[in-house]
């Protein structure tokens, strides 16, 4: 996993450390020294995580957090605030401030790359989100991502195996949620998929039951998988917090819970699900819309037009590969004119089913027009995607292409040119016209094959 991580603190020193210990697991670091300079880093530079001191001059950390929460161009990054304060009350001030999470000084390495990489994880699902809302254009994200109380009542189950705690628990959350109460986890796994939660509180007090267990098959379910979830864990028991958070539980406090600290993170999780989820239902509604082909299912030239700019901008802004492969029919034009439109349809039906059948889950497939398709592989090498390229190829040509309204099979193939992302200077223009050349000396020179273009 890489992302940038900007560290904010006065102190020269924490700044040297916490960078020694980031880099040391491969991660882009940025530094700054107060919290003008964090504010102008972030505003200027895509920046993945901030661990933000709180004691400063001048401007604190909760002035910061709450600066970089109120701005849409900024809202949407994980702070974490590093701090020797280890009060509730600050933590339930920085929790409203808009942080994410907090560790306390010293910082245990431990906790550290574990709450890292969980949140690096929530950000990147939450920019795909936003990346495709953009693409769109159909959704304010001001008013999505706002930092105020969600608009609806939250959703809350929670797991826990003692009757004491469960009435504590149950308390303090009444005032923010509609909350449902289960000792069971199995049974809670299964209400979990059945209903609509917002939140997933697993308290780790059983007696004969590892509380990771559902954590893990929570985010394994299709259904459960975006829940978010918080742990209520032992002040002692950093081996369980840092598994947990690599499992994929989003949040956790610990024991003895403070009630408004409690309150806070559940509130900040349950803001975070509903925001979530309102971009998951806007992006699929105009998509199906108006950026997908009718024939074919995938994505169409619209689509593509926008969203390959926005992934070769952030391939260059971030340093990543991005490779991209247009691919055409060999000799459609005949099946037209033998067997009708028709059966012209049907052939690009099933090519289209083979594309989606062999691209990955990040790739981006879309009809180009009339029998040419583009896909865009983001984090792909030109090796890498040759491999693809060929595995296309492959099923293209191994099996026929049934006719139904002409009762008879064809034999169809296809020609595929690739380019990749140059790290200067390069755009989405000339990089679908470089594809293209390749792929025209893929048709020049004997079909059904793949050429790549010239680094």
């Amino acid at each position: 996993m890489t992302a940038r991580i900007l560290v904010v603190d006065d102190v020269p020193a924490n700044v040297k450390l916490l960078e020694a210990r980031l880099l040391a697991e491969y991660f882009d670091v940025l530094t700054a020294e107060n919290g003008h300079s964090a504010l102008a880093i972030c505003e200027t530079t895509p920046v993945d995580l901030v661990l933000l001191d709180i004691m400063m001059p001048g401007m604190d950390g909760f002035e910061v957090c709450e600066r970089l929460k109120a701005n849409s161009r900024t809202a949407h990054i994980p702070v974490v605030m590093v701090t020797a304060l280890d009060q509730p009350s600050d933590r339930v001030r920085g929790l409203k401030a808009g942080a994410d999470d907090f560790l306390t000084k010293p910082v245990n390495d431990l906790q550290l790359m574990s709450r890292v990489k969980s949140l690096v994880r929530l950000k990147n699902v939450s920019d795909e989100l936003r990346l495709r809302a953009q693409t769109t254009h159909t959704i304010g994200l001001q008013e999505l991502l706002r930092q105020d109380r969600p608009d609806e009542p939250g959703s809350v189950l929670l797991v826990d195996g003692r009757a004491s705690s469960q009435e504590r628990l149950l308390r303090a959350l009444k005032p923010i949620a509609a909350v449902s109460v289960m000792a069971e986890p199995q049974a809670a796994l299964f209400e979990a998929a059945e209903s609509d939660f917002d939140l997933v509180i697993v308290n780790a007090n059983f007696d004969d039951y590892d509380p990771l267990r559902l954590c893990s098959q929570l985010r394994s379910l299709e259904r459960t998988r975006f829940i978010p979830i918080l742990l209520v864990a032992d002040q002692a028991n950093d081996e369980l917090i840092v598994r947990a958070l690599e499992l994929g539980v989003t949040d956790y406090i610990m024991r003895p819970v403070d009630p408004n600290e409690l309150l806070a993170r559940c509130l900040t999780q349950i803001r975070r699900k509903q925001c979530n989820d309102r971009l998951r239902a806007s992006v699929q509604q105009t998509i199906e819309l108006a950026i997908t082909d009718d024939l074919t299912g995938l994505h169409n030239r619209r689509y593509l037009d926008g969203h390959l700019k926005l992934l070769v901008d952030r391939a260059m802004a971030r340093g990543r590969p991005l490779s991209i492969c247009i691919t055409d029919i060999d000799r459609f034009k005949q099946v037209n004119d033998t067997y009708g439109h028709d059966s012209g349809d049907e052939v690009l039906r099933e090519f289209a089913s083979r594309v989606r059948a062999t691209v990955r889950g990040a790739d981006l497939a879309c009809r180009f027009g009339g029998e040419e398709f583009v896909i865009v592989m983001p984090d792909t090498t030109a090796e890498m995607a040759a491999v693809v390229a060929e595995r296309l190829r492959l099923m293209v040509a191994s099996r026929g292409f049934e006719i139904a309204r002409a009762d008879t099979v064809l034999s169809v193939t296809a020609s595929l040119g690739l380019a990749s992302l140059r790290p200067e200077g390069d755009t989405p223009e000339a990089l679908l016209k470089r594809a293209d050349v390749a792929l025209y000396d893929a048709k020049n020179n004997g079909r059904n094959r793949v050429v790549a273009a010239a680094a």
